[in-house]
């Protein structure tokens, strides 16, 4: 009986411990989280002052979209993207100095819809001259381009970019 009592002593107390330290990690952790606060985003291959690629691609209304085309505001959208499909009518309203360009990769005429009255759409593929152009493997991702073809800013989301979006 007494190895008994002490097997549950020695639980209890081990237990104990492993509290104390998990709730000691959830406080650090939370601590960092206020050090960093904000959105990581999505991982960018280009960032600010990066050179684009060359590219020509055509538009849904048969326009001719090159580099020629900069300084824009260029989106990448992909089929079957729920973060995609939230931020496409904000895009689409968004009102800036700059041209925009939607690339949509993927099948998915509902996007090219939203997108179309306002923005020019290219549609391809994943690894399209656009895509590769910016070397842009993760969507949603936003980037505004300079005239010298460099990149300026770049984020997954609106409020990571230096404009001004609707409320």
């Amino acid at each position: 009986m007494p190895y008994l009592i002490a097997a549950v002593v020695l639980i209890g107390l081990l237990s104990a411990l492993n509290l104390v330290l998990t709730l000691a990690l959830v406080r650090r952790l939370r601590e960092q989280g206020a050090a960093h606060p904000g959105h990581a985003g999505p991982p960018m291959a280009l960032g600010p002052g990066s050179q684009i690629g060359d590219f020509t691609a055509t538009t849904t209304e048969g326009e001719p979209v090159s580099p020629a085309d900069l300084p824009a505001l260029v989106a990448f959208f992909s089929a079957n993207c729920a973060p995609c499909h939230e931020l496409a009518p904000r895009f689409a309203e968004l009102t800036t100095g700059l041209p925009r360009l939607a690339v949509v990769t993927g099948d998915d005429p509902e996007l090219v819809a939203v997108l179309s009255p306002a923005v020019r759409v290219v549609v391809e593929d994943h690894d399209g001259a656009v895509s590769s152009a910016f070397q842009n493997t993760w969507t949603p991702a936003l980037y505004i381009v300079d005239g010298g073809h460099r990149v300026v800013a770049a984020g997954g989301r609106l409020e990571d970019l230096p404009i001004e979006s609707p409320a």
